[in-house]
């Protein structure tokens, strides 16, 4: 089953609540949260107050998106925010297997992100710890990218190094997902296809995401 796990950075930032109960209502499977810090990224966007506030807005997953330094530092607080799903960046992460072990003592499902240009090699060793591999298709920081082309090679990988895992960790792809790409990215192994611009740049987001999974169980 491929889920589709819409990305509030791409949401009207005035109506957030409101977005996220539509995006419920339209089918979404889980919830996409970006947090970025204006130092990993050249961004800035929420904190775990914000996502506190917004956790009421809806029964779905909280997928979030740790796009920070020393991101062990904010880990319970986000778990304690209403985080289901918490992802830390293996770039910024620097002691990798202790922080997974933070994110399962809160109680959460622990993922690691890779940006486009960090090989799987530096993942290896952690596989049988994760519960997602978030693999980049854009670089990190800003919606409405791109996606990079050379992504589908590695999310076939991944999906191959991940085949052998007991545990059957996900894997996610996040950047430049569109009703366009999405067969392909699925049909490369992707479980989890975050889609932000695909999905709240439209007029019906049902229909949206309706189309975006009929396209991804094409494979």
């Amino acid at each position: 089953m491929k889920l589709i796990a819409p990305s509030i950075l791409s949401a009207d930032g005035g109506r957030l609540a409101e977005e996220i109960a539509s995006v419920e209502k339209a089918g979404a499977d889980w919830i996409h949260v970006d947090v970025m810090d204006g130092h990993f990224v050249p961004n800035i966007t929420m904190g775990p107050a914000v996502i506190k506030a917004l956790r009421k807005a809806t029964r779905l997953p909280f997928d979030v998106h740790l796009m920070i330094q020393n991101p062990d530092d904010y880990i319970e607080a986000f778990a304690e925010a209403g985080a289901d799903w918490i992802t830390v960046h293996v770039e910024a992460a620097t002691h990798l297997h202790r922080t997974l072990g933070q994110i399962k003592k809160a109680g959460k499902k622990a993922g690691v992100s890779l940006n486009p240009s960090t090989p799987l090699s530096s993942v290896e060793e952690i596989l049988p710890d994760l519960d997602l591999l978030l693999i980049m298709s854009v670089n990190p920081g800003f919606g409405g990218q791109q996606f990079i082309q050379s992504s589908l090679a590695k999310i076939r990988r991944a999906a191959q190094m991940l085949a052998g895992v007991p545990t059957k960790p996900l894997l996610e792809v996040d950047g430049g997902v569109t009703l366009q790409n999405i067969a392909a990215i699925a049909g490369a192994g992707a479980d989890v296809l975050v889609a932000g611009a695909a999905v709240f740049q439209t007029p019906d987001y049902a229909q949206t995401i309706a189309a975006l999974k009929a396209e991804a169980h094409k494979t």
